[in-house]
């Protein structure tokens, strides 16, 4: 039986991953900071192994955030009987998005934009694909 990643693990996991992206520091030199392989920061990242405080708080002060970034918008509430959350965040997507390569190379570009109608006109546009995809499909 395969053991599944606790949610709050996964949520911190892509926390980390997406902070480390959005510095641009590569799993192998945050791995060399910490004094890790990036196989663990892998392991890390995708809630596989559990990050322990003291470890959490050397992550905080590399990617230079306060420990409490790593929680924002995590699941909260009591697990139900299936493992779930009876509470899941709608947000969740958001997230995963962000966690993505894609998420971070459009989130930098986005803000280096800085016209307030152009991103508008951006973001109709994005709408405007999205709608149409959802028609193809």
């Amino acid at each position: 039986m395969k053991k599944v990643p606790n949610p709050i693990d996964r949520h911190v996991g892509s926390r980390v991953r997406m902070r480390r992206m959005l510095a641009g520091i590569s799993q192998e030199k945050l791995g060399e900071a910490l004094s890790l392989t990036f196989q663990q920061i892998q392991k890390y990242e995708k809630g596989a192994n559990r990050i322990s405080a003291s470890r959490l708080q050397q992550i905080a002060k590399k990617l230079e955030v306060p420990v409490s970034f790593f929680f924002d918008g995590a699941p909260n509430g009591d697990a139900t009987p299936d493992g779930g959350f009876a509470d899941s965040s709608s947000t969740a997507y958001i997230s995963d998005f962000l966690a993505t390569s894609e998420g971070v190379q459009l989130t930098k570009a986005f803000v280096r934009i800085k016209s307030g109608r152009v991103r508008r006109r951006i973001v109709d546009l994005v709408e405007a694909l999205a709608e149409e995809d959802d028609q193809k499909a």
